[in-house]
């Protein structure tokens, strides 16, 4: 594997990740009502730069293996998404566009698995945490929306 583009991978994942930065929870998400069981403030950067590099992994070793494919195309629409994501819930304050848009990830996040099963396994088995901790956010985001509807 050519380590070089790997480095074009970690600047996207770099960009992405920077919308976490710029949409900030802020004194909006600290007003909202949490189910008890919402992670501590201090896990979602922790989490998140974890799996930020297990997806550039990912997409490297698609890269790698495949070069331009359906399942980068994959990759790339799941980091759009992702991205789409902080400043809908965080930036914009909408709730139900944010969960539609983790429910879209999520199910992107599972097709990008499912067909790099059969392609490129390590991606496969790179994106499972990913997968995980999307879930628990869009359950996350479900529940804010529910319990601060009337809000």
């Amino acid at each position: 594997m050519a380590f070089s583009s790997f480095f074009i991978f970690l600047v996207i994942v770099v960009v992405v990740a920077s919308t976490g930065i710029l949409f900030k929870p802020g004194e909006w998400y600290a007003q909202l009502k949490k189910p008890v069981w919402t992670p501590p403030n201090w896990m979602f950067p922790i989490v998140w730069s974890v799996l930020y590099l297990l997806i550039a992994i990912a997409g490297w070793a698609v890269f790698e293996a495949q070069g331009f494919s359906f399942l980068l195309g994959l990759w790339g629409l799941q980091m759009a998404l992702n991205m789409a994501w902080s400043w809908l819930f965080f930036g914009r304050h909408q709730m139900v566009a944010g969960l539609i848009d983790i429910v879209l990830l999520a199910l992107v996040i599972v097709l990008f698995i499912v067909l790099a099963w059969g392609q490129v396994l390590i991606a496969a088995y790179l994106f499972v945490p990913y997968l995980l901790w999307v879930l628990l956010a869009m359950a996350l985001n479900h529940q804010l929306w529910v319990l601060n509807r009337g809000s």
